[in-house]
């Protein structure tokens, strides 16, 4: 196997590890099914090519069981979301985490909660590196 590359993940990867990490051990017609459920239909080729990639990259695995192969996610959410946002954060922002938080925040409408729980994250952290 391949080391894990994180870095970026293609929108039908991150739809199938999305079923794996909500279901356990999911065959490719488990995968299908689900995401045909979701609206987003593929056919079963598709999904059997996209999960051996994935194996390839390091992000799920399998085991065998009779004729069927059942697929894992070897990756968090947290460690794909670390991996993409890392990702972002280097190329679009050259590192500026300002820079991005200020993209942001210009994008999308911002609560007065959200502002809030900003400002504790950041007094958080601003604790952490005091120590």
């Amino acid at each position: 196997m391949k080391g894990r590359s994180l870095r970026s993940i293609g929108n039908l990867q991150l739809r199938i590890m999305k079923v794996l990490w909500k279901k356990q051990g999911s065959t490719v017609h488990d995968v299908q099914t689900s995401l045909e459920q979701e609206g987003d239909s593929h056919a079963y080729t598709t999904i059997a090519t996209m999960l051996r990639k994935m194996e390839e990259r390091g992000l799920v695995e399998h085991n065998k069981e009779g004729r069927q192969f059942i697929y894992h996610p070897s990756v968090t959410d947290k460690e794909v979301k670390s991996g993409v946002v890392g990702d972002i954060l280097d190329r679009l922002f050259l590192g500026s985490l300002t820079g991005m938080v200020s993209q942001l925040m210009s994008q999308r409408k911002v609560s007065i909660e959200e502002l809030e729980d900003l400002e504790k994250l950041i007094a958080r952290k601003k604790k952490q590196l005091e120590d």
